[in-house]
């Protein structure tokens, strides 16, 4: 099964009320109020795409080490996976997928890593709940994610909304901003060329894998 089916399978489920989820039926017009509002700002279309330069960072891997996109670079093409943080299914389902497809982007010659706003102990809970063999990087405050563009504030609604689920971002993230990024990713080739973007504003939506792999293939 594709990853976006398992993500439409999941969604289905969630938006049905089914066990284990039962959630209340009211939250979800209002998640897609701000999915449409976030579509409607014309934002991912502003953001860093193929054959732009991707900005250089330095960030902290979960046991605090810093980690630069030189010394990923020095190595090999980059993989980007923007990721909201261990709340959040839909980004979870991802990563295992990403996971999945590690062999085949270390047969590449790639590098992958997730870049995150969450604490780092909540970046080693997604890391072991998820299994993966890849780090998660801490993107405090969303900077990285604002410099290609993905950075966006949350409407005071989905904030109460937010609050009301117990999806707490500024105990999450350390941060009191009440931003995410919208899910994205990129690879990279070794000049710091933008060779593959995929944004999209809705977060239940995401690429698969294997799409990356004949931009690697090139590289």
């Amino acid at each position: 099964m594709s990853l976006q089916a398992k993500l439409d399978a999941f969604k289905a489920d969630f938006v049905a009320g089914k066990p284990p989820y039962n959630a209340p039926a009211a939250i979800h017009p209002v998640m897609a109020r701000a999915t449409a509002e976030l579509i409607a700002s014309g934002q991912a279309g502003r953001a860093l795409k193929a054959g732009d330069k991707a900005p250089s960072f330095t960030l902290n891997d979960p046991d605090g080490k810093p980690v630069s996109s030189a010394d990923l670079l020095a190595q090999g093409p980059l993989i980007l996976s923007f990721y909201r943080g261990v709340w959040c299914p839909y980004c979870n389902m991802e990563l295992q997928a990403l996971q999945e497809a590690l062999p085949a982007f270390q047969a590449a010659g790639a590098q992958l890593v997730a870049v995150s706003p969450q604490t780092a102990p909540n970046s080693r809970k997604s890391m072991r709940n998820n299994n993966l063999q890849f780090p998660i990087l801490g993107d405090t405050r969303n900077d990285v994610a604002a410099a290609f563009g993905l950075r966006f504030a949350l409407p005071d609604y989905l904030v109460d909304l937010y609050t009301m689920l117990k999806n707490d971002l500024p105990t999450f993230n350390g941060d009191p901003s009440w931003t995410l990024p919208m899910p994205a990713r990129y690879v990279i080739a070794q000049d710091g060329t933008i060779l593959y973007a995929e944004v999209n504003p809705d977060y239940t939506h995401r690429p698969e894998p294997e799409d990356m792999l004949h931009v690697l293939q090139a590289a």
